[in-house]
């Protein structure tokens, strides 16, 4: 899909401008070093209409994000979640994959960032999957990457730009060589997460995912978790070693662009049974009934358009 080319309407600045025309200078000074704050966001279709999912929580993250880099975005958290509400209208969208983006201006150049504009934007259009369909019953292949998540500290763990250059290499590596995924270690060489999603598996009926000192503290992370307790699920969040993996049960991804994802082998060793596990099988369907309003429970999370 070439997102250039889609007709439709974009938030920025506090306007709404056409596709077209959503420009920015060649100079831009996050396009040079990565400065900036980003979310993903989905909106479901439900029978109440387009429901954006935990839209508070994503933009409660992206004020977060900027804070941690010394960003200050120009507009309020409220201005922000009423744009995601009206790219979703003036694009005639029932479900939608949303980018919002605060990014510094062509105003200078160089490592101060100093005397810069921030824009902000709001763009939302439809991306269905980002996996094959089939991936969410048979799983997917995953390599264990060469290349470790950053260093963890505040703006690592922050949702910046440029961390996801780390990702962007893991993710190319894992795809050249005949898998469908990235898992990244950490520093310390334990369990972190895959190149946009965060992680866990399943052992013995206990569900386990890395410390935050390891991975992005995932909107959809939360939720799985939340629904595990719901379901009387135990978890456990502990620093996970490639021999855990390699041992468990089950084993799964979790994020707003790929959802819930089984996993099925690790660098061609296969996890537990191949096949998605009662478990994962359990936290995906309920999290599919919890975004597309099927359920009665934790409503705060819908933001209905």
């Amino acid at each position: 899909m070439d997102l250039s080319k889609i007709s439709g309407e974009i938030w920025f600045d506090g306007e709404m401008i056409d596709w077209q025309d959503a420009n920015t200078h060649l100079l831009t000074h996050t396009l040079h070093y990565g400065l900036g704050v980003f979310e993903g966001v989905r909106a479901y279709a439900t029978q109440k209409g387009p429901s954006i999912f935990r839209l508070d929580d994503h933009t409660d993250r992206l004020f977060k994000s900027a804070e941690t880099v010394n960003m200050e975005i120009p507009y309020s958290k409220k201005v922000l979640n009423e744009a995601h509400q009206i790219v979703i209208k003036a694009n005639n969208l029932k479900e939608a994959y949303i980018r919002p983006m605060c990014f510094y201006g062509s105003e200078g150049m160089g490592l101060r960032a100093d005397n810069l504009k921030v824009h902000a934007m709001v763009a939302a259009w439809e991306w269905p999957s980002y996996m094959e369909p089939e991936a969410r019953t048979k799983g997917i292949k995953v390599k264990l990457s060469s290349f470790n998540r950053q260093v963890k500290n505040p703006v690592s763990n922050a949702k910046v730009n440029g961390n996801y250059v780390h990702s962007i290499v893991a993710l190319n590596e894992a795809l050249e060589n005949g898998f469908d995924e990235a898992l990244m270690l950490d520093a310390d060489g334990y369990v972190a997460e895959g190149s946009g999603e965060n992680f866990f598996i399943v052992k013995e009926d206990v569900l386990y995912s890395p410390d935050l000192d390891s991975c992005l503290d995932g909107i959809t992370r939360r939720t799985i978790l939340e629904l595990a307790e719901e379901l009387g699920i135990s978890y456990q969040i502990k620093k996970l070693t490639v021999e855990d993996v390699l041992e468990a049960d089950e084993s799964f991804f979790s994020g707003t662009a790929a959802e819930v994802v089984p996993i099925n082998s690790l660098d061609g060793n296969t996890i537990g049974s191949g096949d998605r596990g009662p478990v994962t099988e359990r936290l995906q369907s309920i999290y599919f009934d919890q975004v597309r309003g099927v359920r009665d429970l934790n409503l705060s999370w819908h933001t209905y358009v």
